[in-house]
C-alpha cells in the first residue's frame, strides 16, 4: 500500500517549520519516536538534514518528519550543523538504532561513502534529498527539483531585470548594452551548484559572446565564483573584493547572478555599503540581483525593489515526494521515477523524481507565494516568518 499525504498537510507542517526558525540553534536534534497510522508498523526512518542556519532546511526537515509520522513511521530527524563529521556520526547512529530507510540531504555529497556502505550492508535503502550523493553505488533514489532549469530561470530573470528579455522570455529589440554583470556560484561540494551554474551559463553565454553582457572582473569559471557552504558572509566579502578590484574607477555594476537568497543578501549588503541603492530606483540603483529559495527576508527585499528575483522551489511538494518514495521502498516496491538519465553520481545514474520551480518577481509574489499559502501577506510585509 502506498502512503501519501496531502500537500495541504505538508503546507501546515511547513508553517510550523518556518516558525521554528526562532527556536533551537543549528545542530540541535529531534529523536522523536512517536508514530501513527496503520501501515508504518513502527518502522524507523532516519532523516539527515544539513543545517538549521537556513530556514528552508528547518522547513524541509519538519515537513518530512510530519509526513512520515502521518504515514505511521517513527522518525529520527537530525541536523548536521554544516559539519561533515557530525552528519557522518548522525547517520552511523541512525543505522545502529535500526533505521529501515535513510533520507539524506548531505552537507558534502562526496563524504558519506562509508556510512552508505554500512547502510547497504544492513539492507537499508537511501534516498538522496535535494542534494545528490556522489561517488557511491549505495544511493537508491533521488528526489529534487530540475536543477539545471533552476539555473536557466536564474539567468533568465537576470536578463529580464536588465531589460534584455521580457517576462515571457522574449527578446526585447534594440536593447542598449553592454551590461556589466558579476557571477556567483554555490558550494562546489554541493552537486546542485554545478547544475545551477551550467543552466545559468548556457543561458548567458550567447549574450556574453555577442557583447550584450560583459563580466568586467573576468571571473567566469565556477571555481572563481563558488561560495563554500553557501555562506552569506563569504559572498559579502567576495562582492566587496570585486567592487574594490574592478569597480573602483566608477565602472557601473548592472547585475549579479546569485544562486541563493542568503548569498544575495550578503551581496546586497556589500553593494549598499559601497553606495548602491538602497533600492533599484535610486540615483545609483541597486543592480539586478537574482536568488533562490524564496526565503522570507529576500521576498521582502523583492517587494521593496531591492532584490529583483528569486526561484521558488515549493519544498512542501519535495517533502511529499520524499515521503511517497519512502513508503514505496518500505512496502517492498520501487519508487516511481520521472528521470532515469540525468543524475550520474560518478558511479551510477541514480533514478530520480524531479519537480518544477517558478521565478518570483515583485508582481507575482501574491499569486505564487501568498495565494498558495507558502507565506502570508503579513509575513511578507514584515520580512519575517
Amino acid at each position: 500500500m502506498r502512503r501519501k499525504i496531502s500537500i495541504a498537510a505538508i503546507g501546515a507542517t511547513l508553517a510550523l517549520g518556518l516558525a521554528a526558525c526562532s527556536g533551537g540553534g543549528a545542530g540541535s536534534t529531534d529523536d522523536s519516536t512517536s508514530g501513527g497510522g496503520d501501515g508504518g508498523a513502527g518502522q524507523l526512518v532516519g532523516v539527515a538534514m544539513p543545517t538549521q542556519t537556513s530556514e528552508r532546511w528547518i522547513a524541509d526537515g519538519d515537513a518530512v518528519k510530519e509526513g512520515l509520522e502521518a504515514a505511521g513511521y517513527k522518525v529520527d530527524l537530525q541536523y548536521g550543523n554544516d559539519d561533515i563529521p557530525t552528519q557522518q556520526s548522525q547517520i552511523d547512529q541512525m543505522i545502529t538504532k535500526g533505521a529501515k530507510l535513510l533520507i539524506v540531504a548531505s552537507i558534502d555529497g562526496t563524504a558519506l561513502a562509508n556510512q552508505l556502505q554500512a547502510a547497504a550492508d544492513a539492507g537499508i535503502p537511501v534516498i538522496a534529498y535535494d542534494r545528490l550523493i556522489r561517488d557511491t553505488e549505495n544511493v537508491d533514489f533521488y528526489v529534487t527539483f530540475d536543477n539545471y532549469n533552476v539555473g536557466v530561470q536564474q539567468a533568465t530573470s537576470l536578463l529580464v531585470g536588465l531589460g534584455v528579455l521580457d517576462e515571457d522570455g522574449v527578446a526585447v529589440p534594440d536593447v542598449a548594452g553592454p551590461f556589466n554583470v558579476e557571477l556567483f556560484a554555490g558550494s562546489l561540494d554541493d552537486n546542485n551548484a554545478h547544475f545551477f551554474w551550467k543552466g545559468a551559463m548556457d543561458t548567458l553565454e550567447p549574450y556574453i559572446t555577442d557583447g550584450v553582457i560583459t563580466v568586467p572582473s573576468g571571473q567566469t569559471d565556477i571555481e572563481q565564483a563558488a561560495i563554500l557552504r553557501w555562506q552569506q558572509e563569504t559572498a559579502q566579502k567576495r562582492m566587496e573584493d570585486l567592487l574594490t578590484s574592478t569597480y573602483g574607477g566608477g565602472t557601473k555594476l548592472d547585475g549579479v547572478l546569485s544562486p541563493y537568497d542568503g548569498l544575495s543578501r550578503g551581496i546586497i549588503t556589500a553593494l549598499q555599503n559601497a553606495g548602491y541603492g538602497p533600492t533599484r530606483s535610486d540615483a545609483k540603483p541597486m543592480p539586478v540581483i537574482t536568488g533562490q529559495d524564496a526565503e522570507i527576508a529576500s521576498v521582502k527585499l523583492i517587494q521593496d525593489d531591492v532584490q529583483f528575483s528569486t526561484i521558488f522551489k515549493d519544498t512542501r511538494k519535495l517533502a511529499e515526494q520524499a515521503v511517497t518514495s519512502a513508503g514505496e521502498f518500505l512496502d517492498g516496491g520501487t519508487p516511481e521515477s520521472n528521470d532515469k538519465d540525468t543524475y550520474d553520481n560518478g558511479v551510477k545514474v541514480v533514478p530520480s523524481y524531479l519537480l518544477e520551480s517558478d521565478i518570483v518577481y515583485a508582481n507575482n509574489i501574491q499569486a505564487l507565494l501568498i495565494d498558495s499559502g507558502y507565506w502570508t501577506a503579513e509575513q511578507v510585509e514584515k520580512g519575517q516568518a
